[in-house]
């Protein structure tokens, strides 16, 4: 999907609403801007909300807390690349 979009003199540009339906995005949802080459991408980032539950299994392992955090912090690593 492409739409010509309009920057405003502020930098900031309008997401078309059918593109903001199709990545269920609202005005509480970030985005994640990268530069490759000469584009620009914008990546929809999850919710920390999402992530309940995320490491249930892990914990039920009974691993020490050290090892915990360093699943959590890779895990968040990850989302926002």
């Amino acid at each position: 999907m492409q739409q010509i979009v309009t920057i405003t003199s502020q930098g900031q540009i309008t997401l078309p609403a059918s593109i903001r339906r199709l990545f269920k995005l609202d005005k509480y949802k970030k985005a994640l801007v990268k530069t490759y080459s000469n584009k620009i991408v914008v990546e929809p980032l999850d919710d920390i909300t999402n992530l309940a539950g995320l490491f249930k299994k892990k914990a039920l392992k009974r691993k020490n807390i050290e090892k915990i955090i360093q699943l959590e912090e890779r895990t968040v690593e990850k989302m926002i690349r």
